[in-house]
């Protein structure tokens, strides 16, 4: 069993930063991808940036060169530095958690569903312009 917990959200001017914080509370995240998704208000959940067990590293292309995804495993952390943001990165952003033994993190940025892995509650992050 995996529990996430994130926080961190807020509101920004357009070019403003934050960093959301998961925590993750597992017995072993071996072979698992964590990450970060996003859900805007009547558009589909969207990943943004992940990361293996390996150290692989993977962002949407329209976060590139903003947003940075990091993890500190001695305090069972996940980081999303948000930087340069924009008024279409406002959305509810999820961390997640599933087992990659059979996938990139790529791969599971594309194509994860929603009914399977783990996943937080949600913070809200909303940029004005």
């Amino acid at each position: 069993q995996v529990q996430l917990a994130e926080s961190g959200g807020g509101s920004v001017q357009a070019g403003g930063s934050l960093r959301l914080s998961c925590v993750i509370s597992a017995y072993s995240l071996r072979r698992y991808c964590l990450g970060w998704f996003r859900q805007a208000p009547g558009k589909q959940r969207e990943g943004v940036a992940g990361i293996d067990s390996d150290g692989s590293i993977s962002y949407r292309d329209s976060v590139k060169g903003r947003f940075t995804v990091s993890k500190d495993s001695a305090k069972s952390t996940l980081y999303l530095q948000m930087n340069s943001l924009k008024p279409e990165d406002t959305a509810m952003y999820y961390c997640a958690a599933e087992n990659c033994a059979l996938r990139t993190v790529s791969s599971w940025l594309t194509y994860a569903d929603p009914g399977s892995g783990y996943w937080g509650q949600g913070t809200q992050v909303t940029v004005s312009s």
